[in-house]
């Protein structure tokens, strides 16, 4: 998959253009590479499409500890979207992510979480168009 596809499906899934897909996409990246390890941050990055690699990268080897309404904040605000469009842009970054990663690798991703990002990381199930 590269970087053209995966914003596609992105802005697809979350009901956006792909302008504010690009935004929702580059700040989940960014944020969740924030939230998990350094060396996860950087196997996710080297699985992802070129041009997305950069926004993988986390600050620092040691993961920062947020929930679920912090990621969100935080996606909301690096996209310039209301807190609804991040929930939504997340969950649609993490399920082509899903599709994008080998599975082990979004496992991987995914296990340093907390259980509430269930709400927006669905590990099993495929795609179904959410009803908003």
């Amino acid at each position: 998959m590269d970087d053209n596809q995966f914003i596609d499906l992105v802005a697809t899934r979350a009901g956006t253009s792909a302008e504010q897909a690009t935004a929702l996409t580059r700040a989940t990246l960014t944020t969740l590479a924030e939230r998990i390890d350094g060396g996860e941050a950087r196997d996710l990055a080297d699985q992802l499409p070129e041009a997305l690699r950069p926004y993988a990268f986390g600050p620092g080897e040691t993961a920062e500890r947020f929930g679920l309404d912090v990621f969100v904040e935080r996606v909301s605000g690096r996209a310039e979207v209301d807190v609804d469009q991040a929930r939504d842009g997340v969950t649609a970054v993490l399920d082509v992510l899903r599709e994008a990663l080998a599975a082990d690798a979004y496992e991987q991703v995914v296990a340093q979480l907390p259980g509430e990002f269930g709400e927006v990381a669905d590990q099993s199930a495929p795609y179904v168009e959410r009803t908003r």
